[in-house]
């Protein structure tokens, strides 16, 4: 057994096969500088690979016959990591910030709480208003929906609804994103 093919032997990842794990008979062959050099027996592919102190690789196991390439291993894995990392960086990550609200809220608390959530959405986050109603401030729920459209006239400039105000239980809720 060769030293190269001992590094990776035994590597399976998202169904690539390597070096030995290739059973097949006949490959369709890709050189290392990405020249294609037909269709060879498999165990000609291997010694080609042998040759070059590479791996091979099955890229389209799904193919007839299945395309076989001629790479330094650790250096593709190596170079699809540094891919996903880059396209991680560029995701927008979105929380969703809680404002929390009473259905007897005076103007000023309103105010200040409506202040916060634009500071949220400016961000770029999503606000999740809510209300939570105790005893007997159940028979109340349209003070709710009222404190709740304030709330949303207040935050306007930058955010949109998302989800209208809805009853859940004892609690009312909206989103609210922001403004594009």
């Amino acid at each position: 057994m060769h030293k190269f093919f001992r590094r990776c032997q035994v590597i399976r990842e998202k169904d690539l096969e390597l070096n030995e794990q290739i059973r097949d008979r006949e490959v369709r062959l890709i050189d290392s500088d990405g020249q294609q050099l037909g269709i060879v027996p498999g165990r000609k592919a291997q010694e080609m690979a042998i040759e070059k102190k590479l791996d091979l690789v099955k890229i389209a196991p799904q193919a007839k016959p299945p395309v076989c390439k001629i790479m330094d291993y650790g250096k593709y894995k190596f170079e699809q990591s540094k891919k996903e990392k880059e396209a991680k960086k560029k995701q927008k990550v979105i929380n969703v910030k809680e404002v929390r609200l009473s259905p007897n809220i005076e103007q000023h608390d309103l105010e200040v709480k409506s202040n916060r959530a634009q500071k949220f959405l400016s961000k770029g986050d999503k606000v999740k208003v809510s209300i939570r109603f105790k005893g007997r401030e159940m028979g109340y729920t349209k003070l709710g929906y009222d404190v709740m459209n304030k709330f949303a006239d207040l935050v306007a400039e930058v955010g949109q609804i998302e989800k209208k105000p809805s009853l859940e239980g004892r609690n009312m809720t909206m989103f609210l994103s922001p403004r594009a």
